[in-house]
């Protein structure tokens, strides 16, 4: 979707001079997406990273994945059969190993759709579907709108990067809330992901 970043980012900066400085300075956007990768898959390695730095969540999925050397990634069955202290070990929380645990079960119910459906499914729909499962939140499935199913338009209102981006790209005092981002958010549409990846960028002044 390089030809999509770069019209988004033509957009984006001719919206203003702050945007036009910002995205001059850091280059044509570089989004990597992880297309693909079923929801299941996401939701459980969104849950891994969930309040954590990036290489903390790397360290605790990768010993996830040397539980299955045979596996890319362990599949539903093989979470519900993995003992408690066996999560533990990987650096898993309490909590988060009973939501990763829903998430499995949720597959095999068909609560959570495979790729094709979830391709096939309206932004919404789909944030409503999963928003029901325990410890599923609103960030964790726009996270998977954006890196697994590559939507577009997506803007993460509730994502502290997303707003200290933007106090930090206009100068504000204090972040918007995230009633404040959404509704600022409308006039970036239809390149609301882009934006995000901007505003996620924007250095400390």
């Amino acid at each position: 979707m390089p030809d999509t970043y770069l019209l988004a980012s033509e957009f984006l900066s001719a919206l203003d001079a702050d945007w036009q400085r910002h995205i001059s300075a850091i280059g044509p956007c570089l989004h990597q997406p992880h297309a693909a990768r079923d929801p299941y898959e996401s939701l459980v390695r969104a849950i891994a990273y969930q309040q954590l730095h990036a290489r903390a969540g790397d360290a605790i999925v990768g010993r996830l994945l040397a539980l299955f050397p045979a596996s890319t990634f362990p599949r539903p069955e093989q979470i519900l059969a993995t003992g408690f202290d066996q999560m533990r070990g990987c650096g898993f929380s309490a909590s988060k190993i009973a939501t990763i645990q829903g998430i499995a079960q949720a597959t095999l119910d068909g609560v959570v759709p495979d790729y094709a459906t979830a391709l096939a499914m309206d932004d919404e729909a789909l944030i409503e579907r999963l928003i029901s499962l325990r410890g599923v939140g609103r960030w964790t499935v726009e996270m998977l709108l954006i890196y697994s199913l590559e939507r577009p338009d997506i803007l993460p209102a509730d994502d502290f990067g997303v707003r200290e981006g933007y106090r930090r790209l206009k100068g504000l005092e204090v972040q918007p809330t995230r009633k404040q981002m959404i509704d600022i958010g409308l006039a970036w549409s239809p390149y609301r992901t882009v934006a995000a990846w901007y505003l996620w960028r924007v250095p400390n002044r």
